[in-house]
């Protein structure tokens, strides 16, 4: 087992990231003493492992298992009823826990039904891909999907601890590994420009789970997301940085039935917002191409049709992020320096979608 590395979430209800490979007694310690009952959510692909979970976890726990659907299929409220149903049916107390187990959607999956069954059991969060680790299953933030857009119904709340565990990269698709670094470079360019610096260097040894650029750029945006979730857990002031390129790249999501991605989603999100914020006059002509060469050297989207800017604009004004009849994007005023641009001109928004329409 290589060593661990401990990344702290601050606050009344602190946790820690663990980093590392071989943690599956971590998770054992996180859970403590006072768990009788484990409910593991994972998704179909991840079985025989949630299978392996429960043969590690059974001296210590009851584990019972949930198998949801794939992607954002699994955040419906219907599938978080089918997990109510199993916790009843299984006399889950307040003292018993969740585990979610996969990609974002899984862990976002868990923590809303944790966050409200008998109004909070505890929770641990395992995910298995780039994309949660970094970014899904850090911070707290739970929810479902609903007709209307993603994540409109949903809550703030604390797991007990994440385990990142690399082991489960490893056997990863090479392509949701480069949709996950989506999110990894969102960190550079609003906060950390050293995982830009890496990524610049040697994409394909960044992006290899089994070398140090690889984990070195993970617990770069784990620590951001960290850091920036410490200091404002309900999203009431500086966390609204880490939306970047997401205004755009959730109505994407929605207009593709979620069929896309969220990291190519947010890659086509973060050119935009990049090329908003040039119009707008914030932003160097440097800073743009910066974004393009980084996003194209992960193989990720920049472009979407030219025809979808009217439905995409309707989805936009639902966003959570908006603010009556404002809509607000994250922009950068330069790397490393993001603002909130308020309330845009229609003319303006539809100039920066020419810029990445197809």
């Amino acid at each position: 087992m290589t060593e661990t590395t401990r990344i702290p979430v601050r606050g009344t209800d602190g946790y820690d990231v663990l980093v590392g490979r071989g943690l599956t007694s971590a998770i054992a310690d996180a859970l403590g003493s006072g768990v009788r009952k484990l409910l593991v959510i994972h998704q179909p692909s991840l079985g025989a492992r949630a299978d392996a979970l429960r043969e590690a976890l059974s001296g210590r726990v009851e584990v019972l298992l949930a198998e949801v659907p794939d992607g954002e299929s699994a955040k419906r409220v219907e599938v978080a009823a089918f997990c109510w149903g199993i916790l009843g049916q299984a006399d889950f107390t307040r003292s018993d826990a969740v585990l979610g187990f996969g990609g974002g959607a899984v862990t976002d999956l868990a923590g809303f039904v944790a966050a409200t069954w008998l109004r909070g059991v505890a929770l641990i969060q395992v995910p298995t891909t780039v994309l949660g680790m970094v970014d899904a299953a850090v911070g707290g933030k739970t929810g479902i999907n609903t007709a209307e857009g993603k994540n409109l119904v949903g809550s703030f709340y604390a797991p007990r601890a994440v385990v990142a565990d690399l082991d489960h990269l490893d056997t990863l698709p090479r392509n949701e590994i480069l949709a996950g670094f989506a999110e990894v470079a969102k960190a550079g360019f609003i906060a950390v420009p050293e995982i830009l610096d890496i990524l610049e260097a040697d994409p394909a040894q960044a992006t290899d789970p089994t070398t140090p650029q690889f984990r070195r750029v993970i617990e770069l945006a784990i620590g951001l997301k960290a850091d920036v979730v410490s200091e404002d857990f309900t999203e009431a002031g500086r966390r609204e940085i880490l939306n970047y390129g997401h205004t755009l790249g959730h109505a994407i999501e929605h207009a593709e039935r979620y069929q896309w991605r969220h990291g190519a989603a947010v890659a086509v999100g973060m050119v935009y917002a990049a090329e908003l914020a040039r119009l707008a006059g914030r932003l160097s002509d440097a800073a743009v191409d910066r974004h393009r060469s980084v996003l194209g050297s992960l193989g990720l989207p920049m472009e979407y049709p030219a025809g979808r800017w009217q439905s995409l604009l309707a989805t936009m004004r639902r966003d959570k992020k908006a603010r009556g009849a404002l809509l607000r994007f994250i922009v950068l005023d330069d790397i490393g320096k993001p603002t909130v641009l308020q309330g845009p001109e229609d003319q303006l928004l539809f100039a920066a979608y020419q810029e990445i329409a197809s």
